[in-house]
């Protein structure tokens, strides 16, 4: 669905955190220090970050000024311990777009994570129809004409892309950016078997995904 950056330095909790995105179709990547946070932030393009407050390093604070500071619009999720009304609005003042206080459940984590990637896309509604398609980008499932359809992660997160983008070019190493994690080995020709399983299974009636040579591809909108 999404490539999203986890920065928490708490390793069981990463794990689970990781775990759950994965688990959602997200691909994601952990720093556990605000330097490593900020240095992927910049080479590696992602939808969503996700920001603890007490780093190692530096305070998740001074990393939501300086990415905001560079230019960096991509919606940002604070984690904190931290109860503090003064803490909140220092963090939604800074440019974060949400706040969830730990501990916290799994299943809101999940919420706010999809709300936030909705509204990053300018689509609050969670339920997409192109054609004969349909996508509920929150139960994370999609079918054809009713028909139901049995994608592996990595499929759902690539219809998920080019569903977004509909009628538009999305470059292969976007793709294959927003869909593997920074420490994924991928296969050459990884990317390409993920859209032949797709074809497959939107046929014969579902939209096509056509290859536009030398620049990527693209699901037909009509």
């Amino acid at each position: 669905m999404a490539r999203i950056l986890l920065v928490e330095d708490d390793p069981a909790l990463s794990r689970g955190i990781i775990a759950l995105l994965k688990a959602a179709g997200h691909a994601a990547d952990c720093a556990k220090d605000g330097e490593t946070a900020l240095f992927l932030a910049e080479t590696e393009p992602c939808s969503l970050v996700i920001l603890d407050i007490g780093l190692p390093d530096m305070s998740g604070f001074e990393v939501l000024k300086k990415l905001r500071a560079r230019g960096c619009k991509t919606p940002i999720l604070v984690l904190t311990a931290r109860d503090h009304v003064t803490d909140r609005v220092k963090g939604l003042d800074l440019g974060a777009d949400d706040y969830l206080l730990k501990p916290f459940d799994a299943s809101e984590l999940g919420a706010r994570v999809r709300a936030l990637l909705r509204r990053d896309h300018g689509d609050p509604n969670p339920v997409v129809v192109i054609g004969n398609l349909t996508i509920d980008r929150a139960r994370a499932t999609a079918e054809v004409s009713g028909r139901p359809l049995q994608l592996r992660r990595r499929e759902w997160a690539v219809l998920d892309r080019l569903t977004a983008k509909a009628g538009e070019v999305v470059s292969k190493e976007r793709l294959i950016a927003e869909v593997f994690s920074y420490d994924d080995e991928v296969a050459p020709n990884a990317l390409e078997v993920h859209i032949a399983r797709l074809r497959r299974k939107l046929e014969p009636d579902g939209p096509a995904i056509r290859t536009m040579r030398g620049l990527g591809y693209m699901l037909k909108a009509s």
